[in-house]
């Protein structure tokens, strides 16, 4: 990944890491509004979820740099994923709450520069973890 959009997700991270937990709100507020059918999904009360959701944003956007250190750990997570009942598409949801997320909470700073590092970034983590998951076919699976 290009150290300039390494540096654009992780300073775009620190800004809306700022507004805590609220960023886990915001995110599955989203995440079920694109798909409501997807709420069963989580069990457990949605604070801990929030926090091992932003634990994980804070361990892969800290690793950027280091490729090597993020794919192990992202293709366990998308193989745990699938006990969950995680298809493939579910990733592309998955984005476009992160997206929307942060959107609203950089408000101006969320540019189309920092927008499409975040795309750039999400894909290959998710395209990780799913090919763990499903195989290289995982666009089939989708």
């Amino acid at each position: 990944m290009e150290a300039s959009v390494v540096r654009l997700v992780q300073s775009s991270f620190r800004k809306a890491a700022g507004l805590g937990e609220q960023v886990a709100v915001i995110f599955y507020r989203e995440l079920f509004e694109i798909d409501p059918s997807l709420r069963p999904m989580f069990k457990g009360p949605m604070r801990e979820q929030g926090k091992k959701l932003l634990a994980t944003l804070a361990f892969v956007i800290q690793n950027l740099h280091a490729p090597d250190k993020v794919v192990g750990p992202a293709q366990d997570l998308g193989r745990k994923h699938v006990s969950y009942g995680v298809k493939a598409r579910h990733y592309t949801l998955v984005g476009n709450a992160l997206l929307r997320t942060l959107a609203k909470g950089l408000g101006d700073d969320f540019t189309p520069e920092v927008r499409a590092a975040w795309v750039s970034a999400y894909k290959l983590l998710a395209d990780v973890m799913r090919e763990a998951a499903y195989g290289s076919n995982w666009r089939q699976a989708a």
